[in-house]
This record gives structure tokens, C-alpha cells and sequence, in this order.
């Protein structure tokens, strides 16, 4: 069968009670944070570690990437507004989290985890907690497609998707407006969030690579970044002022992020079995 351009129709929605929206973004939340939340549980009855620590790393998790996304996104790309109209910060129910910003939350979140609760060190929490964050990261993506926004530009590749550009007035009962055929980053980027995900998992689970501080942390870390930084490439300028970048905001943010995980895989490498630098 020939593909053809794909006319993207779906509702963000997926049913409401009353005023109140279930959406399909916020249910790949949900569904990523709960599978996560198995994963790492796995990961706990492996090492046969402290089950009273469990817990608070999903609590500290879920706040730092929900505040780091939600700050990424108001400092990142549009400080002068939001720091003019601060309260604005607060409607999330608005939009706008960048992933640059949820991780950056999560580092905060995990330093004071560590000090708190393992007081053990932060790479050999990270060394868990991304195993299973590149399928939340593959799900949120997902959402994107779902609320027909960060898509690419225009294609004539035959899987373009023609997005629907007037989408709140479209839900309303207005006749959609389709974009020219653009390409599906959403699903560009899930299906590399996904790759990495299956290979944090191999390594962690038939490698033991957890052994070695830091390795599955950094090769995550190149591994989404990467992709990230090339898909970019294809994508809409999310904000006005990168129309004229060379690199735009997503791929400058990635570059350090790259840079730290190739660091910390050559630390690891280096350093050896954790188990044995004791």
C-alpha cells in the first residue's frame, strides 16, 4: 500500500465531565508516570533496596518535572512576558512545558532527594530513573500529536499529516483549517524516546550496567538529546524570535545536555564496576 498525506482530525480530548476535559496529553502523563513507577519498582526488588525510598522519589519526581517544565518554558522562551506577568506562571491549564525544563527540575529534585533520603549519590539515583523516562518522554510526545501542536514543516513525503491550525475554534463547531503537509515530529521523537528506552532497559537489565555509575545516565542522555537536536532541524519555530537562529532554542539547550552525558560515559568507562571502587 502507498502512503498518502494522512488528514489528522483526532480531538485532544476524550471525554469531559461537565466544564472539566480528560485529554489524551494528560493521560500520557498519567500512563507514562505509572509504568515508570513499575519499572523502577523492578529495579528496587533487583538490588533489594530500601522500599521506604520508593515512594518519595516518585513524589519528587512528578513535582520537579511538572515545575521545571512549566519554568523551562516561561524562561526559555518567553521571559519578558512572564517575568513582567508573573502570575501567568501559574496557568498551566494555558500550555507551554519544555523538556529542557522538566529535566533541569528533575536534577533539583533528585539533589535534594539524594540528600534527604538515600544520601546516596545523585548519578546512582539518575541510573534508575531514566531507565524507564524515555517511554514518558515517547507517551507526552504522543499527546503532542494528540493536541496537534510541534509538529514540522511542510513535506512531500508521503506520510505527511495536515494538522488542523485553527483547533480551539475547530472544537467549537467551526470548519478545521489544515496545515500543508507537515512532517509528524511527534512521532519522530516518540519512536527515538522509545529506541532509548528499550536500550536503557537491555543495559540495566541483561548488561548490569547499573554497576557502572553514571553509563545508562549518560548514554540516555546523548541518546535523547541527539535525536532531539536533529529533529529540531524539521520542526516549526516554536517562538517568533528563533525564525532567524541558526540553531534554535530546543537545539541549544540539547548541546550541554549532549555534552554531559558523553562525560559521564567516559567517567563510567573509566571508573568501572561500582561495585569494586568501593
Amino acid at each position: 500500500m502507498i502512503l498518502s498525506e494522512i488528514t489528522w482530525t483526532a480531538d485532544p480530548a476524550i471525554f469531559s465531565i461537565g466544564p472539566k476535559e480528560i485529554r489524551w496529553y494528560g493521560l500520557a502523563f498519567f500512563i507514562g508516570f505509572a509504568i515508570g513507577y513499575k519499572v523502577v519498582n523492578r529495579m528496587w526488588k533487583n538490588e533489594k533496596l530500601n522500599p521506604n525510598w520508593l515512594d518519595p522519589l516518585l513524589y519528587y519526581t512528578i513535582i520537579g518535572t511538572f515545575v521545571g517544565s512549566r519554568l523551562g518554558h516561561c524562561l526559555f522562551y518567553d521571559p519578558g512576558h512572564y517575568l513582567a506577568h508573573p502570575v501567568e506562571i501559574l496557568k498551566v491549564w494555558e500550555g507551554g512545558l519544555a523538556s529542557h525544563g522538566g529535566v533541569l527540575g528533575i536534577i533539583v529534585a533528585i539533589y535534594f532527594y539524594s540528600k534527604r533520603i538515600t544520601h546516596k549519590s545523585m548519578l546512582w539515583i539518575f541510573d534508575k530513573l531514566v531507565t524507564p523516562t524515555g517511554l514518558v518522554a515517547a507517551l507526552i510526545r504522543l499527546g503532542n500529536l494528540m493536541n496537534h501542536e510541534i509538529y514540522g514543516h511542510p513535506t512531500d513525503l508521503p506520510w505527511g499529516f495536515r494538522f488542523i491550525t485553527n483547533l480551539s475554534k475547530w472544537r467549537q463547531g467551526a470548519e478545521p483549517i489544515f496545515s500543508e503537509p507537515s512532517h509528524p515530529t511527534q512521532i519522530y521523537e516518540a519512536v527515538c524516546y522509545l529506541l532509548t528506552f528499550a536500550l536503557c532497559m537491555w543495559l540495566y537489565f541483561k548488561k548490569d550496567a547499573w554497576k557502572k555509575e553514571g553509563l545508562i545516565f549518560g548514554i540516555f542522555m546523548i541518546c535523547i538529546f541527539t535525536s532531539r537536536f536533529f529533529i529540531e532541524f524539521l520542526k516549526m519555530e516554536q517562538e517568533t524570535f528563533e525564525e532567524d537562529m541558526l540553531l534554535d532554542m530546543g537545539q541549544l539547550l540539547s548541546i550541554p545536555f549532549v555534552l554531559a552525558g558523553i562525560y559521564f560515559v567516559r567517567r563510567a568507562l573509566k571508573k568501572g564496576d561500582a561495585s569494586t571502587n568501593k
